[in-house]
Protein backbone atom coordinates (compact mmCIF):
# COMPACT_ATOMS: atom_id res chain seq x y z
CA UNK A 1 0.00 0.00 0.00
CA UNK A 2 1.34 3.40 -0.99
CA UNK A 3 -0.27 6.22 1.13
CA UNK A 4 0.73 9.83 -0.23
CA UNK A 5 -0.13 13.83 0.28
CA UNK A 6 -1.88 15.70 -2.17
CA UNK A 7 -1.69 19.62 -2.38
CA UNK A 8 -3.31 21.70 -4.69
CA UNK A 9 -2.57 25.09 -5.00
CA UNK A 10 -4.83 26.71 -7.20
CA UNK A 11 -5.48 30.92 -7.51
CA UNK A 12 -7.87 31.48 -5.19
CA UNK A 13 -7.39 28.51 -2.67
CA UNK A 14 -5.04 25.37 -1.09
CA UNK A 15 -6.18 21.96 -0.52
CA UNK A 16 -4.39 18.94 1.44
CA UNK A 17 -5.23 15.13 1.52
CA UNK A 18 -3.32 12.05 2.41
CA UNK A 19 -4.56 8.88 -0.27
CA UNK A 20 -3.86 5.51 0.08
CA UNK A 21 -3.71 3.69 -3.08
CA UNK A 22 -5.45 6.33 -4.51
CA UNK A 23 -8.52 6.20 -2.66
CA UNK A 24 -8.79 9.56 0.17
CA UNK A 25 -7.57 8.21 3.77
CA UNK A 26 -8.78 11.81 5.17
CA UNK A 27 -10.73 15.12 4.84
CA UNK A 28 -9.35 17.57 2.28
CA UNK A 29 -7.96 20.37 4.03
CA UNK A 30 -9.30 23.52 2.17
CA UNK A 31 -8.50 27.36 2.73
CA UNK A 32 -9.28 30.09 0.75
CA UNK A 33 -7.27 33.20 -0.20
CA UNK A 34 -6.95 36.50 -1.95
CA UNK A 35 -3.94 39.03 -3.20
CA UNK A 36 -0.83 37.44 -4.66
CA UNK A 37 0.91 37.85 -1.43
CA UNK A 38 3.52 34.79 -1.77
CA UNK A 39 4.14 34.31 1.56
CA UNK A 40 0.35 34.34 2.71
CA UNK A 41 -0.14 31.44 0.08
CA UNK A 42 3.03 29.48 1.94
CA UNK A 43 1.72 30.23 5.19
CA UNK A 44 -1.23 28.69 4.47
CA UNK A 45 -0.11 25.61 2.76
CA UNK A 46 2.15 25.26 5.71
CA UNK A 47 -1.30 25.46 7.95
CA UNK A 48 -3.09 22.43 5.71
CA UNK A 49 -0.18 20.03 5.62
CA UNK A 50 -0.34 20.07 9.71
CA UNK A 51 2.53 17.70 9.40
CA UNK A 52 1.65 15.15 7.53
CA UNK A 53 4.33 14.63 5.48
CA UNK A 54 5.96 13.15 7.96
CA UNK A 55 3.31 9.90 7.99
CA UNK A 56 3.19 9.08 3.78
CA UNK A 57 5.37 7.68 1.70
CA UNK A 58 5.43 10.49 -0.76
CA UNK A 59 4.20 14.18 -1.62
CA UNK A 60 3.22 15.41 -4.67
CA UNK A 61 1.80 18.77 -5.55
CA UNK A 62 -0.37 20.57 -8.01
CA UNK A 63 0.00 24.56 -8.47
CA UNK A 64 -1.20 27.35 -10.52
CA UNK A 65 1.24 27.63 -13.48
CA UNK A 66 2.26 30.74 -15.25
CA UNK A 67 3.24 32.71 -12.21
CA UNK A 68 6.61 34.53 -12.34
CA UNK A 69 8.10 35.71 -9.27
CA UNK A 70 11.17 37.78 -8.73
CA UNK A 71 13.42 36.74 -6.02
CA UNK A 72 17.03 37.84 -4.25
CA UNK A 73 20.30 36.54 -3.26
CA UNK A 74 18.65 35.67 -0.44
CA UNK A 75 15.24 33.99 -1.81
CA UNK A 76 13.20 37.01 -0.92
CA UNK A 77 10.59 38.10 -3.13
CA UNK A 78 11.43 41.65 -4.97
CA UNK A 79 7.94 41.99 -6.72
CA UNK A 80 4.57 40.60 -6.03
CA UNK A 81 3.21 37.26 -7.93
CA UNK A 82 3.10 37.81 -11.47
CA UNK A 83 0.25 35.74 -12.93
CA UNK A 84 -2.08 34.95 -15.84
CA UNK A 85 -4.20 37.76 -15.71
CA UNK A 86 -1.59 40.33 -15.75
CA UNK A 87 -1.92 41.95 -18.62
CA UNK A 88 0.08 45.13 -18.34
CA UNK A 89 2.58 43.51 -20.38
CA UNK A 90 0.74 43.78 -23.56
CA UNK A 91 2.92 46.48 -25.03
CA UNK A 92 6.09 44.04 -24.47
CA UNK A 93 4.47 41.18 -25.86
CA UNK A 94 4.04 43.24 -29.47
CA UNK A 95 7.65 44.82 -29.22
CA UNK A 96 8.64 41.04 -29.09
CA UNK A 97 6.60 39.52 -31.61
CA UNK A 98 8.15 42.38 -33.64
CA UNK A 99 11.74 41.70 -32.74
CA UNK A 100 11.01 37.81 -33.19
CA UNK A 101 8.98 35.47 -35.02
CA UNK A 102 6.17 34.76 -33.41
CA UNK A 103 5.00 31.61 -35.27
CA UNK A 104 9.33 30.13 -34.76
CA UNK A 105 8.43 30.60 -31.08
CA UNK A 106 5.32 29.34 -30.85
CA UNK A 107 6.33 26.41 -32.99
CA UNK A 108 9.46 26.06 -30.44
CA UNK A 109 7.98 26.39 -27.20
CA UNK A 110 4.04 25.68 -27.74
CA UNK A 111 3.25 28.88 -26.30
CA UNK A 112 2.66 32.54 -27.65
CA UNK A 113 4.35 35.62 -27.14
CA UNK A 114 1.59 36.97 -24.92
CA UNK A 115 0.95 38.46 -21.71
CA UNK A 116 0.47 35.18 -19.93
CA UNK A 117 4.05 33.98 -21.15
CA UNK A 118 6.92 34.87 -19.07
CA UNK A 119 8.91 36.46 -21.92
CA UNK A 120 6.53 39.58 -22.36
CA UNK A 121 6.58 39.57 -18.52
CA UNK A 122 9.94 39.80 -18.29
CA UNK A 123 10.65 42.75 -20.71
CA UNK A 124 7.78 44.74 -19.56
CA UNK A 125 9.74 43.85 -16.10
CA UNK A 126 12.95 44.96 -17.52
CA UNK A 127 11.75 48.21 -18.91
CA UNK A 128 9.50 48.99 -16.49
CA UNK A 129 11.49 48.43 -13.20
CA UNK A 130 14.78 48.37 -14.55
CA UNK A 131 16.30 48.72 -10.66
CA UNK A 132 14.61 45.35 -9.95
CA UNK A 133 14.91 43.53 -12.39
CA UNK A 134 18.96 44.00 -12.21
CA UNK A 135 18.93 42.95 -8.54
CA UNK A 136 16.97 39.68 -8.92
CA UNK A 137 19.60 36.73 -8.32
CA UNK A 138 16.87 34.89 -10.26
CA UNK A 139 13.30 34.65 -11.32
CA UNK A 140 11.11 31.57 -10.54
CA UNK A 141 7.38 30.10 -10.34
CA UNK A 142 5.38 29.99 -7.27
CA UNK A 143 6.14 26.51 -6.86
CA UNK A 144 9.65 26.70 -6.85
CA UNK A 145 9.19 29.48 -4.00
CA UNK A 146 6.84 27.09 -2.14
CA UNK A 147 9.49 24.39 -2.52
CA UNK A 148 12.22 26.34 -0.86
CA UNK A 149 10.35 27.77 1.71
CA UNK A 150 9.41 24.26 2.51
CA UNK A 151 11.92 22.18 2.19
CA UNK A 152 14.72 24.91 2.96
CA UNK A 153 16.50 24.40 -0.30
CA UNK A 154 16.24 25.46 -3.70
CA UNK A 155 13.97 23.08 -6.00
CA UNK A 156 14.03 21.90 -9.62
CA UNK A 157 11.23 22.96 -11.67
CA UNK A 158 9.17 20.51 -13.35
CA UNK A 159 8.93 20.36 -16.76
CA UNK A 160 4.94 21.16 -16.86
CA UNK A 161 5.76 24.22 -14.92
CA UNK A 162 8.87 25.27 -16.60
CA UNK A 163 7.06 24.71 -20.03
CA UNK A 164 3.70 26.77 -19.04
CA UNK A 165 6.39 30.05 -18.44
CA UNK A 166 6.92 30.05 -22.43
CA UNK A 167 10.35 29.93 -21.96
CA UNK A 168 11.18 26.22 -22.50
CA UNK A 169 12.16 24.54 -25.88
CA UNK A 170 9.77 21.74 -26.27
CA UNK A 171 12.28 19.73 -27.97
CA UNK A 172 15.49 19.85 -26.03
CA UNK A 173 13.11 20.22 -22.32
CA UNK A 174 15.83 23.20 -21.52
CA UNK A 175 15.62 27.29 -21.59
CA UNK A 176 15.05 28.40 -25.19
CA UNK A 177 18.16 30.27 -26.48
CA UNK A 178 16.96 32.46 -28.62
CA UNK A 179 14.70 33.85 -26.03
CA UNK A 180 17.04 34.11 -23.40
CA UNK A 181 19.38 35.83 -25.79
CA UNK A 182 16.80 38.37 -26.58
CA UNK A 183 15.82 38.86 -23.25
CA UNK A 184 19.19 39.19 -22.02
CA UNK A 185 18.89 36.48 -19.28
CA UNK A 186 21.37 34.32 -18.16
CA UNK A 187 19.71 31.20 -17.57
CA UNK A 188 21.77 30.44 -14.26
CA UNK A 189 19.05 33.21 -13.05
CA UNK A 190 16.50 30.50 -13.92
CA UNK A 191 15.69 27.14 -11.79
CA UNK A 192 16.76 24.06 -13.21
CA UNK A 193 14.29 21.86 -14.63
CA UNK A 194 13.84 18.58 -13.27
CA UNK A 195 11.25 15.96 -12.53
CA UNK A 196 13.39 14.02 -9.55
CA UNK A 197 12.08 14.26 -6.04
CA UNK A 198 13.64 15.89 -3.59
CA UNK A 199 14.48 14.46 -0.12
CA UNK A 200 15.30 10.91 1.24
CA UNK A 201 12.48 9.50 3.41
CA UNK A 202 9.50 11.10 1.79
CA UNK A 203 10.43 12.39 -1.30
CA UNK A 204 8.95 15.47 -2.61
CA UNK A 205 8.18 15.58 -6.35
CA UNK A 206 8.45 18.97 -7.85
CA UNK A 207 5.15 20.76 -8.54
CA UNK A 208 2.80 19.92 -11.69
CA UNK A 209 0.89 22.46 -13.18
CA UNK A 210 -2.92 22.42 -12.22
CA UNK A 211 -3.82 21.83 -15.97
CA UNK A 212 -2.64 18.73 -16.34
CA UNK A 213 -3.00 17.51 -12.59
CA UNK A 214 -6.86 18.82 -13.58
CA UNK A 215 -6.91 16.13 -16.57
CA UNK A 216 -5.13 13.29 -14.76
CA UNK A 217 -7.48 13.82 -11.88
CA UNK A 218 -10.68 13.82 -14.36
CA UNK A 219 -9.49 10.66 -16.11
CA UNK A 220 -8.67 12.91 -19.65
CA UNK A 221 -5.37 11.05 -20.36
CA UNK A 222 -5.53 10.57 -23.78
CA UNK A 223 -6.19 12.67 -26.98
CA UNK A 224 -10.13 11.18 -27.49
CA UNK A 225 -10.69 12.30 -23.55
CA UNK A 226 -10.78 16.24 -23.52
CA UNK A 227 -11.12 18.21 -20.05
CA UNK A 228 -13.77 21.42 -20.13
CA UNK A 229 -12.56 23.17 -16.95
CA UNK A 230 -14.01 26.04 -15.80
CA UNK A 231 -12.59 27.27 -12.20
CA UNK A 232 -11.08 30.39 -12.11
CA UNK A 233 -10.42 30.80 -15.47
CA UNK A 234 -11.66 27.85 -18.17
CA UNK A 235 -9.22 25.74 -20.46
CA UNK A 236 -10.13 22.53 -22.82
CA UNK A 237 -7.65 19.98 -22.49
CA UNK A 238 -6.01 16.19 -23.47
CA UNK A 239 -3.15 14.92 -23.05
CA UNK A 240 -1.15 13.20 -25.10
CA UNK A 241 2.03 11.22 -26.73
CA UNK A 242 4.11 14.08 -28.24
CA UNK A 243 3.67 12.79 -31.76
CA UNK A 244 2.45 16.87 -33.56
CA UNK A 245 5.27 17.89 -34.93
CA UNK A 246 4.19 21.37 -34.67
CA UNK A 247 2.08 22.89 -32.09
CA UNK A 248 -1.26 23.42 -33.72
CA UNK A 249 -2.28 27.58 -34.73
CA UNK A 250 -4.70 28.68 -31.53
CA UNK A 251 -3.68 26.41 -28.98
CA UNK A 252 -1.09 25.63 -26.76
CA UNK A 253 1.49 22.80 -26.22
CA UNK A 254 3.01 21.96 -23.01
CA UNK A 255 5.46 19.51 -21.96
CA UNK A 256 3.40 17.34 -18.95
CA UNK A 257 6.77 15.01 -18.60
CA UNK A 258 9.12 13.30 -20.85
CA UNK A 259 6.58 11.27 -22.62
CA UNK A 260 3.65 13.54 -22.79
CA UNK A 261 2.00 16.78 -23.52
CA UNK A 262 -0.51 18.42 -22.70
CA UNK A 263 -2.81 20.15 -25.49
CA UNK A 264 -5.35 22.73 -26.00
CA UNK A 265 -7.02 26.23 -25.64
CA UNK A 266 -7.36 28.36 -22.36
CA UNK A 267 -9.99 31.39 -21.38
CA UNK A 268 -8.94 34.01 -18.84
CA UNK A 269 -13.01 33.88 -18.51
CA UNK A 270 -14.76 31.27 -16.01
CA UNK A 271 -15.34 31.18 -12.74
CA UNK A 272 -14.13 34.78 -12.78
CA UNK A 273 -16.88 36.27 -14.75
CA UNK A 274 -19.85 33.87 -13.39
CA UNK A 275 -18.74 35.83 -9.87
CA UNK A 276 -18.80 38.68 -11.70
CA UNK A 277 -22.15 38.20 -13.20
CA UNK A 278 -23.55 36.63 -9.56
CA UNK A 279 -22.08 39.94 -8.16
CA UNK A 280 -23.04 42.97 -10.48
CA UNK A 281 -26.55 41.55 -11.25
CA UNK A 282 -27.49 39.77 -7.85
CA UNK A 283 -31.49 40.38 -8.96
CA UNK A 284 -30.87 37.67 -11.71
CA UNK A 285 -32.72 34.00 -10.86
CA UNK A 286 -33.85 31.27 -12.63
CA UNK A 287 -33.12 28.52 -14.56
CA UNK A 288 -30.46 29.65 -17.65
CA UNK A 289 -30.75 26.53 -19.45
CA UNK A 290 -34.43 26.38 -19.75
CA UNK A 291 -34.41 29.62 -21.73
CA UNK A 292 -34.15 30.04 -25.21
CA UNK A 293 -30.59 31.08 -26.40
CA UNK A 294 -32.29 34.02 -29.22
CA UNK A 295 -35.04 35.39 -27.12
CA UNK A 296 -32.75 37.73 -24.40
CA UNK A 297 -30.94 39.23 -28.29
CA UNK A 298 -27.89 39.91 -26.01
CA UNK A 299 -24.32 38.68 -27.82
CA UNK A 300 -21.68 38.38 -24.98
CA UNK A 301 -18.11 38.70 -26.16
CA UNK A 302 -16.55 37.07 -22.79
CA UNK A 303 -13.46 38.66 -22.75
CA UNK A 304 -13.54 40.52 -19.48
CA UNK A 305 -10.22 38.88 -18.55
CA UNK A 306 -8.54 39.60 -21.76
CA UNK A 307 -8.10 37.31 -24.11
CA UNK A 308 -5.54 34.00 -24.96
CA UNK A 309 -7.38 31.06 -27.20
CA UNK A 310 -8.31 30.99 -30.04
CA UNK A 311 -6.46 35.04 -31.04
CA UNK A 312 -4.16 35.48 -28.37
CA UNK A 313 -4.74 39.52 -28.33
CA UNK A 314 -2.88 40.89 -25.62
CA UNK A 315 -5.72 44.14 -25.84
CA UNK A 316 -8.74 42.20 -26.46
CA UNK A 317 -11.49 43.40 -23.88
CA UNK A 318 -15.35 42.10 -23.44
CA UNK A 319 -17.99 44.22 -25.56
CA UNK A 320 -21.87 43.33 -24.87
CA UNK A 321 -24.28 44.56 -27.74
CA UNK A 322 -28.18 44.51 -28.31
CA UNK A 323 -29.19 45.82 -24.65
CA UNK A 324 -32.24 47.09 -24.24
CA UNK A 325 -34.49 48.72 -21.95
CA UNK A 326 -35.82 45.44 -21.56
CA UNK A 327 -32.99 43.84 -21.15
CA UNK A 328 -33.02 41.50 -17.51
CA UNK A 329 -30.55 40.30 -15.67
CA UNK A 330 -31.12 36.85 -15.96
CA UNK A 331 -30.40 38.06 -19.85
CA UNK A 332 -27.32 39.34 -19.22
CA UNK A 333 -26.78 36.16 -17.16
CA UNK A 334 -27.78 34.23 -19.63
CA UNK A 335 -25.70 35.74 -22.54
CA UNK A 336 -22.67 35.57 -20.07
CA UNK A 337 -22.55 31.48 -19.75
CA UNK A 338 -23.56 31.24 -23.46
CA UNK A 339 -20.47 33.63 -24.53
CA UNK A 340 -17.81 31.37 -22.25
CA UNK A 341 -19.64 27.95 -24.21
CA UNK A 342 -18.60 29.99 -27.40
CA UNK A 343 -15.39 30.35 -27.21
CA UNK A 344 -14.84 26.87 -26.12
CA UNK A 345 -16.78 26.09 -29.28
CA UNK A 346 -13.86 27.84 -30.71
CA UNK A 347 -11.30 25.89 -29.21
CA UNK A 348 -12.65 22.48 -29.58
CA UNK A 349 -13.13 23.26 -33.70
CA UNK A 350 -9.22 23.00 -33.90
CA UNK A 351 -9.21 19.69 -31.87
CA UNK A 352 -11.22 17.41 -34.08
CA UNK A 353 -9.29 14.12 -33.20
CA UNK A 354 -11.93 14.39 -29.92
CA UNK A 355 -14.45 12.05 -29.15
CA UNK A 356 -15.49 12.22 -25.59
CA UNK A 357 -15.62 15.57 -23.13
CA UNK A 358 -15.75 15.50 -19.65
CA UNK A 359 -16.86 18.82 -18.00
CA UNK A 360 -15.01 19.67 -14.51
CA UNK A 361 -13.90 22.33 -12.09
CA UNK A 362 -15.75 23.96 -9.38
CA UNK A 363 -17.83 26.53 -11.58
CA UNK A 364 -19.28 23.63 -13.44
CA UNK A 365 -19.57 20.94 -10.85
CA UNK A 366 -22.28 23.29 -9.19
CA UNK A 367 -23.92 24.49 -11.92
CA UNK A 368 -25.84 21.98 -14.21
CA UNK A 369 -27.39 24.20 -16.07
CA UNK A 370 -24.01 25.67 -17.36
CA UNK A 371 -23.03 22.53 -18.36
CA UNK A 372 -26.40 21.93 -20.17
CA UNK A 373 -25.36 25.28 -22.41
CA UNK A 374 -21.97 24.16 -22.76
CA UNK A 375 -23.08 20.71 -24.78
CA UNK A 376 -25.75 22.97 -26.51
CA UNK A 377 -22.83 25.46 -27.48
CA UNK A 378 -20.60 22.26 -28.59
CA UNK A 379 -23.29 20.26 -30.25
CA UNK A 380 -22.21 17.06 -28.71
CA UNK A 381 -22.57 15.35 -25.68
CA UNK A 382 -20.76 16.64 -22.09
CA UNK A 383 -20.20 14.02 -19.02
CA UNK A 384 -19.91 15.84 -15.43
CA UNK A 385 -16.69 14.67 -13.91
CA UNK A 386 -17.68 12.31 -10.86
CA UNK A 387 -14.83 13.65 -8.92
CA UNK A 388 -14.83 16.71 -6.98
CA UNK A 389 -11.47 18.23 -6.37
CA UNK A 390 -9.96 16.79 -9.75
CA UNK A 391 -6.51 18.53 -9.63
CA UNK A 392 -5.97 17.55 -5.84
CA UNK A 393 -6.68 13.58 -6.94
CA UNK A 394 -4.51 14.70 -9.83
CA UNK A 395 -1.76 15.24 -7.65
CA UNK A 396 -2.43 11.71 -5.66
CA UNK A 397 -2.69 10.05 -8.86
CA UNK A 398 0.77 11.65 -10.70
CA UNK A 399 2.87 10.84 -7.26
CA UNK A 400 1.30 7.43 -7.23
CA UNK A 401 2.49 6.79 -10.64
CA UNK A 402 6.00 7.41 -9.47
CA UNK A 403 5.68 4.93 -6.94
CA UNK A 404 4.62 2.62 -9.20
CA UNK A 405 1.19 2.05 -8.17
CA UNK A 406 -1.31 2.66 -10.22
CA UNK A 407 -5.20 4.40 -9.11
CA UNK A 408 -8.45 3.38 -9.76
CA UNK A 409 -10.20 5.25 -12.88
CA UNK A 410 -12.07 8.20 -12.37
CA UNK A 411 -15.56 8.47 -11.67
CA UNK A 412 -18.13 9.96 -14.36
CA UNK A 413 -21.36 10.97 -13.50
CA UNK A 414 -24.29 12.43 -15.65
CA UNK A 415 -24.24 12.89 -19.22
CA UNK A 416 -25.90 16.37 -20.78
CA UNK A 417 -27.43 15.55 -24.40
CA UNK A 418 -26.96 18.88 -26.72
CA UNK A 419 -30.52 19.42 -27.64
CA UNK A 420 -30.82 19.52 -31.30
CA UNK A 421 -33.77 21.54 -31.42
CA UNK A 422 -31.86 24.60 -30.39
CA UNK A 423 -28.44 23.94 -32.75
CA UNK A 424 -29.50 26.49 -35.58
CA UNK A 425 -30.35 29.34 -32.23
CA UNK A 426 -27.00 28.17 -30.92
CA UNK A 427 -25.23 28.28 -34.53
CA UNK A 428 -26.30 31.82 -35.42
CA UNK A 429 -25.47 33.03 -31.65
CA UNK A 430 -21.84 31.96 -32.33
CA UNK A 431 -21.82 33.53 -35.50
CA UNK A 432 -22.76 36.93 -33.58
CA UNK A 433 -20.04 36.77 -31.33
CA UNK A 434 -17.83 36.30 -34.04
CA UNK A 435 -18.70 39.25 -35.88
CA UNK A 436 -18.84 40.99 -32.48
CA UNK A 437 -15.29 40.09 -31.56
CA UNK A 438 -14.22 41.00 -35.41
CA UNK A 439 -16.08 44.49 -34.83
CA UNK A 440 -13.84 45.19 -31.69
CA UNK A 441 -10.76 44.51 -33.23
CA UNK A 442 -11.31 46.70 -35.91
CA UNK A 443 -12.51 49.35 -33.72
CA UNK A 444 -9.31 49.22 -31.07
CA UNK A 445 -7.29 49.67 -34.57
CA UNK A 446 -9.13 52.71 -35.48
CA UNK A 447 -8.37 54.15 -31.82
CA UNK A 448 -5.07 53.15 -32.22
Amino acid sequence: MARVLALDVGSSSVRAQVWDDGEPADTAQKVRYEGADPDEIVRLVHGAIEGRERFVDAVGASCFGHSLLAVDGTGRPLTPLLGWRDTRSGAAAERLARELDPEAVHARTGCHLHTSYWPAKLRWLAEEQPDVFGAAARFVSFADYLYAQLLGREPPSSLSLASGTGLLNLATQTWDAELLEVLRLDPARLSRVSDEPLGEETPWYPAWFDGACSNIGAGCVTARRAALMVGTSGAYRTIHAPDHARPRPGLFLYRLDAQRVLEGGALSDGGNLYAWVRDTLRRASGSLADRDPGAHGLTFLTLLGGERSTGWDPFATGAIAGLTFQTTPLDLCQAALEGVAFRFAEVAELMPEVEEVVATGGALVSDHDWVQIMADALGRPVTLSGVPEASLRGAAVATLERLGVEATPASLGHVFEPRRDRADAYRSARDRQRELYGATREWRRDRT
